[in-house]
């Protein structure tokens, strides 16, 4: 009961104040570009009473209008929770929750390099690839095979690296072949081209890896072993590390498959960086997503750089997949509902903005593992988890649309 109470109470303040507030500081032409989000913040925090204080004095509207009503907000929906569930382990049990987010937090690194390449792409081309989620399961497959198929006995990192190498190769032909056309003046309508092509391509890999392997779930084993470690001794240890789990604190359990596939991602994200950053390459990529006729008077071709994204991107995404096909069972359409999981994380983060999909991505993995751990029932709780991307979406679209790190066009 105390939970329905408090989600009315936030939901129809934070709309009144989304509603009410833009129109204030229109009226006194005032900036209105945070005034949505702050509105809807004050609103669900402090209903009728800071609304009235916000429409009346319209002060300046920075980060704090947001923050600070937003961890308001959040505090009143827990207390609600656990007024209403106490038995609950996300309320009962600080350890399942620290546990939880560590997890959240692990897998949220994951996400937020496939959102990577999403992003790229978006930046160089323009364009939102609806294929994206397919490169994701093609690095999957790759490794399951060559690992337990063609090469059984391979290294499974020479297999991530061999998928990395084929999903670039993909995307940089798919780009040469079907997408360049697109800057080349043969294609009338370019928008609608690139999202016509890459739903072909999307369901050409996926249908076409349905063919050729079935439906059948394939699953890798963990990629490594992890020596026993106690640190700093058996009893009362900080750090204690099994074959297949880490554990902090003698309380907070992480899968090794997990770990490995975090530890993977972080260094290709600070291999990514330093490529963007620190080459030649990289700057030329990052002139052309700024003014391509720039970038092309100074003499860099935007059709090699668009060829290069599309394959980077393609590449991130298998590797995202290369790296979790430890983690979870692999089918052909696994791809889907990683690619919707994408799109949610680069709308959070903001539109072609490299920082915002990467924490876009920790705070999509952290949504997800606390919403599937906590959830009063647990057998639904699997069956959630779509739920809170899209539900981030909505929230996104209707408060700021920009995202988080994203600017106005």
């Amino acid at each position: 009961m105390y939970l329905w109470l408090a989600l009315l109470w936030i939901i129809g303040w934070g709309v009144v104040g989304a509603v009410l507030i833009p129109r204030v500081y229109a009226r006194r032409d005032l900036d209105v570009s945070q005034a949505a989000l702050a509105g809807a913040m004050v609103g669900a925090a402090s209903g009728p009473f800071g609304l009235a204080l916000l429409a009346y004095f319209t002060p300046r509207l920075d980060w704090k209008w947001v923050v600070v009503p937003g961890a308001a907000t959040v505090a009143i929906f827990l207390t609600a929770f656990a007024a209403t569930y106490p038995n609950n382990l996300c309320v009962s049990n600080s350890a399942f929750v620290l546990t939880q987010v560590v997890n959240g937090l692990v897998v949220g690194i994951i996400y937020g390099l496939m959102a990577l390449g999403l992003t790229l792409i978006f930046s160089i081309l323009g364009i939102v690839s609806f294929a994206h989620g397919e490169f994701y399961m093609l690095g999957g497959m790759f490794v399951y095979y060559l690992t337990q198929e063609w090469f059984p006995g391979l290294h499974p990192l020479a297999a991530v690296v061999v998928s990395a190498v084929l999903t670039f190769v993909i995307g940089a032909l798919f780009e040469v072949l079907f997408l360049r056309p697109m800057n080349t003046g043969q294609v009338e309508r370019p928008g609608e081209y690139a999202i016509l092509v890459t739903f072909g391509l999307s369901f050409f890999l996926q249908y076409t890896t349905l063919a050729l392997v079935g439906a059948n779930p394939k699953k890798v084993p963990r990629y490594f072993d992890y020596p026993r470690l106690a640190i700093p001794g058996e009893e009362g240890s900080l750090l204690k590390v099994t074959p297949g789990t880490v554990r902090l604190f003698e309380e907070i359990v992480i899968p090794s498959p997990r770990v490995t596939a975090a530890v993977i991602a972080l260094i290709l994200l600070g291999l990514l960086m330093w490529f963007l950053y620190r080459t030649w390459i990289g700057k030329a990529l990052r002139a052309v997503s700024q003014d391509r006729q720039a970038a092309a008077v100074t003499g860099i071709n935007p059709n090699v750089m668009n060829t290069l994204a599309f394959g980077l991107g393609g590449m991130l995404a298998g590797l995202s997949g290369a790296s979790l096909v430890q983690v979870f069972s692999w089918v052909p359409w696994v791809g889907t509902q990683a690619a919707a999981r994408s799109f949610v994380i680069i709308v959070l983060g903001g539109m072609g903005s490299l920082p915002g999909a990467f924490v876009g991505g920790l705070i999509v993995g952290v949504v997800e593992a606390l919403g599937a751990g906590c959830v009063p029932d647990p057998h639904r709780a699997a069956a959630y988890i779509p739920a809170y991307g899209m539900l981030i979406l909505v929230l996104v679209l209707l408060l700021k649309p920009t995202g988080l790190f994203g600017r106005e066009l």
